[in-house]
């Protein structure tokens, strides 16, 4: 998959190639565990399997692999992250909403993040009851943040 060239697919209001891309390329290490939940979800968006098994905890990268993560997410298009709170260092509640076989779907979790030698990892998360299917409206606002309605975007 091509890489963006503008605006950071995490939703974050910068450039890629200032925000996730130095991640993904792995330059650089994310600092906090939002910062890493950002490059996750761009990870996912760019299909950059090996990034997202990299940046699990230890106990759950035993028992992963890349190929498992690319089957799961097969024909599945992540549009949009929203990070809705980070009530302290390890913690992430965030939404993203993703496309598969034209459904719209939540993805609504409280991630729980640990440091691991020093570098931020993903821990485990819960899945909060909103989960799921999203059924639009024609003149409802399209899901993958364009800001336009879902009848002249996406639908």
């Amino acid at each position: 998959m091509q890489l963006p060239t503008n605006t950071c697919l995490c939703g974050s209001n910068i450039q890629f190639q200032h925000c996730c891309e130095p991640y993904l390329q792995q330059k650089q290490w994310p600092q906090t565990a939002e910062q890493l939940m950002r490059s996750r979800f761009s990870a996912y968006a760019t299909q950059q399997y090996q990034y997202i098994l990299d940046t699990y905890a230890q106990s759950q990268r035993d028992t992963l692999s890349v190929k498992e993560l690319q089957q799961s997410d097969k024909e599945t298009t992540w549009l949009r992250l929203q990070i809705v709170n980070c009530p302290d260092d390890h913690t992430v509640e965030f939404k993203a909403y993703s496309k598969f076989q034209n459904q719209f779907n939540l993805l609504h979790e409280i991630s729980i993040f640990t440091l691991e030698n020093q570098h931020w990892m993903y821990k485990e998360g819960e899945l909060l009851a909103d989960t799921g299917q999203v059924k639009l409206n024609r003149n409802d606002q399209c899901l993958c943040g364009s800001g336009k309605k879902y009848k002249k975007c996406c639908i």
